[in-house]
């Protein structure tokens, strides 16, 4: 008979197989009031689970009037929702088929076909959520049945959807052993779904609701199959929950990297140039400027060394690392010389022939990089070393290819060509955690700079049953201690996660969590045994004798199109002054003052400040607006009287009234000290702080 040990350390025992709503009632009244579900020995389960052997079981609760709510039960509403959206439109449209409908980390989707003749839209969203209102005061259970397979499938082949018989078949090529599905209701006369679960008690359960979005999707992903519609909606525990996520969306609208990037001219994406290849414009170009500046200060401090090196590299080389052909679904195609190609054309080599024989090593090309590191390799090799030498630190702002499904790409922040803030570090082995600590101070520097301190941090291991992984046992066991020490050294707390380490080595990544919430994986610091080993690399040792080096991978930014992307959504657009693209502008209030204006930006572009000015005919009034609206710091009205007293009078973004005057040169040069200080102090505080408390 079942021991049932609870999270907190306490076991009951049961004499008979028992469900997990009993055992929640067993504790307390509240608790089965509470109770949406269950894990039984780390597995989410519905609370109509049985449990016949001794289990761990803890209850997955959801309680209104709280701001947050445990991410299991939200799972686990979101896709018992996702339900009950699908049978309020098939109860709208009849004609509509189903096809899948998973839970995601913010809401859920379902995607459907749908007739031509009668698409959905976001005009049937009001009449889909009332539809789902009535489904959920129904408050109709969620009931689980299971059949055989063959029982099974013939059901679906009867009902005539390829689409939930190819789910079925799916299932059964998984392991499956029988086909569930689930009714909001009562088995054979409500709504039903092919479904593996698992969901809430019954609809009433679900809390708040909201249709979200519409969306074109492709059956299995593939552009060339059938073409879907993905509708998605959101659902939480109750209606704040619910209010507080769309002011959340709301908030990152706003801060949409992609329309503040045309508005503030950052960057351009151009169809003509290709999906996924960004164009840096003015602003956006001395925003990275700064990065690389900065960077580079840091870098220079530590003792790395600047390199360069190209575009493209032989096949040969992407095949010693691995990189080809593994992972040739993520790069972009081979380049032959003309020659070979004119040839091949000749004799008739299909497509599907030339892949092969470039995947065997018959054939030579050369590759648009995926990553700088065999370059840098490479120029570790081309001298001799000593182990007095080490570490050798190899840093490049390289430029890397990488062929992303057209469905991924987004904005900056998924991309198909990139520049990396990489470098690689040769070291020896007991030198390898001083240097881990240093690229960890690194990003630790970054962000603390930036004022990034949300972030947590994320130890990635191999996954030991994957092919995916290549190298010896031992020296992965070496790189991932290695990792988790230094992980441990920050004093702040770190998930490990398996299978989530590069081909070649475990990695610490640092991701950081945006003012609205949202995580961005940035910084990473990867341990590699395996590179070195491929590409022969040696030192010589104490011992006169040649040792192999360990190499580790590091890139704070992680590349400049993400980094800067989420910047400026950190920021709203509204960079701090070092980095700002225009960091003051100088508004003379009429013509008369215009000369003096000249003169005060020339004393400011003369002290390194990045300087506009507005000679426009506008009133004074339009000019504080359009330069606020462009989000620069500062602005220096000017007038006669300022020009007579050699003043200037300030005005500071996001304060709407004037902070009052100050000396023309001082004012220069505590511009030119937050500059340089990168904000440890700012003119406002400085000269202003009583100005900023009214």
């Amino acid at each position: 008979m079942p021991r049932i040990t609870l999270p907190d350390g306490s076991v009951r025992p049961y004499d008979r197989p028992i469900r997990c709503d009993e055992i929640a009632a067993d504790i307390s009244p509240g608790l089965a009031r509470a109770a949406v579900g269950a894990r039984v020995d780390g597995v989410l389960c519905d609370l109509t689970t049985l449990v016949e052997d001794d289990a761990e079981v803890s209850l997955v609760t959801a309680t209104k009037g709280r701001p947050d709510a445990d991410p299991d039960a939200l799972m686990l509403i979101r896709h018992s929702c996702a339900h009950v959206m699908a049978e309020a439109i098939q109860r709208l449209f009849p004609e509509v088929q189903l096809v899948y409908g998973p839970p995601l980390e913010t809401g859920f989707y379902y995607d459907m076909a749908v007739p031509e003749d009668r698409p959905i839209s976001s005009e049937d969203f009001e009449a889909i959520e009332k539809e789902m209102k009535r489904i959920v005061e129904e408050d109709r259970p969620f009931t689980r049945v299971d059949r055989p397979v063959p029982d099974g499938l013939a059901k679906l082949e009867a009902e005539g959807s390829k689409y939930k018989v190819d789910n079925a078949r799916r299932a059964i090529d998984g392991g499956a052993t029988e086909l569930s599905w689930y009714v909001t209701g009562t088995p054979g006369e409500h709504w039903e779904d092919l479904c593996r679960g698992p969901h809430v008690p019954s609809t009433g359960r679900i809390g708040a609701f909201k249709v979200m979005s519409i969306a074109a999707s492709y059956w299995h992903g593939d552009a060339d199959s059938d073409r879907l519609t993905r509708v998605y909606g959101t659902a939480f525990v109750d209606r704040k929950q619910l209010k507080a996520h769309l002011v959340q969306l709301e908030e990152a609208r706003k801060r949409d990297h992609r329309l503040l990037g045309k508005q503030l001219n950052l960057f351009h994406l151009d169809e003509a140039v290709g999906p996924g290849l960004v164009l840096w414009a003015p602003n956006g170009a001395i925003v990275r400027q700064e990065l690389e500046r900065f960077i580079s200060t840091e870098l220079t401090k530590q003792g790395y060394f600047p390199v360069y090196t190209p575009h493209i590299g032989k096949l040969d080389l992407y095949r010693t690392s691995g990189h080809f052909p593994y992972y040739q679904e993520s790069q972009f195609p081979p380049l032959l010389a003309q020659e070979q190609l004119s040839r091949f054309a000749k004799e008739g080599c299909t497509c599907a022939e030339l892949s092969n024989r470039m995947a065997k090593g018959d054939i030579e090309g050369y590759l648009l990089k995926p990553m700088n590191c065999p370059h840098h390799i490479k120029i570790f090799a081309s001298q001799p070393h000593s182990y007095r030498d080490l570490p050798v630190r190899l840093a490049e702002f390289g430029t890397v290819y990488r062929w992303e499904q057209s469905g991924e790409i987004g904005g900056m922040t998924r991309v198909r060509c990139f520049t990396q803030d990489d470098a690689h570090l040769f070291c020896t082995e007991e030198q390898v955690a001083e240097e881990l600590q240093q690229c960890l101070s690194l990003v630790k520097i970054i962000f603390t700079t930036l004022g990034m301190t949300d972030y947590r941090v994320r130890v990635s291991l191999r996954d030991p049953d994957s092919s995916k992984y290549v190298g010896d046992p031992a020296n992965w066991d070496k790189a991932e201690e290695a990792c988790r020490a230094a992980a441990r050294s920050l004093g702040a707390p770190f998930s490990e996660e398996v299978g989530e380490a590069a081909f070649y080595g475990p990695k610490i990544d640092f991701v950081v969590k945006d003012v609205v919430g949202r995580e961005w994986q940035l910084g990473t610091v990867q341990v590699d045994y395996n590179l070195p080993e491929r590409f022969d690399l040696t030192y010589i040792g104490p011992d006169n004798q040649p040792h192999r080096p360990v190499m580790i991978h590091r890139a704070p930014f992680g590349s400049f199109e993400r980094f800067v992307a989420v910047l400026i959504e950190h920021f709203a657009g509204a960079f701090p002054t070092w980095l700002a693209p225009e960091q003051v502008r100088v508004l003379p209030i009429s013509d008369k003052s215009l000369e003096y204006a000249r003169r005060v930006q020339g004393d400011l572009k003369a002290a390194g400040i990045r300087a506009g000015l507005d000679a426009s005919s506008e009133r004074i009034q339009a000019k504080v607006k359009v330069a606020a609206d462009a989000k620069i710091p500062y602005q220096l009205v000017v007038g006669p009287r300022d020009a007579e007293r050699d003043e200037v009078s300030v005005r500071a973004r996001g304060v709407r009234h004037d902070l009052g005057a100050i000396d023309r040169d001082a004012c220069v040069e505590t511009l030119a000290e937050e500059v340089a200080g990168r904000g440890a102090v700012t003119l406002r505080e400085r000269h202003f702080a009583e100005a900023l408390a009214t």
